[in-house]
């Protein structure tokens, strides 16, 4: 299994809400990431996703931090392990999430994320 973290993203210039969360996973050389509109929720209501490019791996290991560029501030809400259930390229991603927080299988469809 590899790593993932779950950052609460504060003050990016490009966010009407002031406030999302950036879900990373460790892949090789960097990390695939989403932008999510909430905190995922077990068995909660579907939330916006929206691909990001990738962010460096060094968010992995980092509790919080400026962002560069002055793109704001992020923090670390959960990490732990995550496992590909569909082809990484396929239309429909879901994975298992293994941590604190975000324990279970997450979808991705159609910029729409759901826990369950």
């Amino acid at each position: 299994m590899s790593r993932f973290v779950l950052l609460e993203h504060v003050g990016h210039p490009d966010d009407p809400a002031g406030r999302h969360f950036d879900l990373l996973l460790e892949e090789a050389a960097a990390c695939r990431t989403w932008r999510l509109a909430e905190m995922p929720a077990v068995d909660g209501p579907a939330i916006a996703a929206s691909p990001l490019p990738e962010h460096r791996l060094i968010w992995l290991d980092r509790l919080e931090g400026e962002v560069s560029g002055g793109r704001g501030f992020a923090r670390r809400v959960d990490t732990g392990q995550y496992e590909w259930q569909t082809d990484q390229a396929a239309e429909e991603i879901r994975l298992f999430l293994k941590g604190s927080l975000l324990s279970g299988q997450l979808t991705i469809v159609d910029g729409l994320a759901h826990l369950r």
